[in-house]
């Protein structure tokens, strides 16, 4: 599947799709009908000016993810302190990772460094079981060398 659907998707407050996204919209259905992992919850709660109950639904969601390095399929949590103010997903585009993400003004990609330096504080989360079947690879793939 490719980006353009979501690209060109406009921005509204709450929505889920699949024709108007918010950022967490966005971003739990690019993870999942581009990456194929499992659908996230809708959080209904969340949005643009719900600071507590997206800090909220992070705390809920994160015992699911690991923190990881960029990668297709991540999560592009934004913080300022301890509150979570934003997400975007980070995709890949020409061979180069980039963070998809929309606001008021639309849907956009961002390199992860231009992402990062606009945003105070940047973490990137995967699912936990994700990281569990690469550990689990990387140790097959040792076996497989002895």
């Amino acid at each position: 599947m490719t980006l353009n659907k979501f690209l060109s998707a406009p921005y509204r407050e709450g929505a889920r799709g699949p024709l108007a996204f918010d950022c967490w919209g966005l971003c739990i259905h690019v993870r999942h009908q581009v990456f194929g992992l499992p659908l996230l919850p809708s959080l209904g709660a969340v949005g643009k000016d719900k600071v507590r109950e997206n800090t909220a639904a992070y705390h809920d969601l994160r015992q699911g993810m690991d923190e990881c390095m960029p990668q297709p399929g991540a999560i592009a949590a934004v913080f300022r302190g301890a509150l979570c103010l934003h997400v975007g997903v980070v995709v890949e585009v020409e061979g180069r990772l980039k963070v998809l993400d929309t606001n008021p003004g639309g849907p956009r990609l961002s390199t992860i460094q231009d992402f990062r330096d606009a945003y105070p504080r940047v973490v990137f989360y995967r699912d936990r079981v994700l990281s569990q079947q690469d550990e689990q690879c990387r140790a097959d793939r040792h076996l497989d060398h002895k």
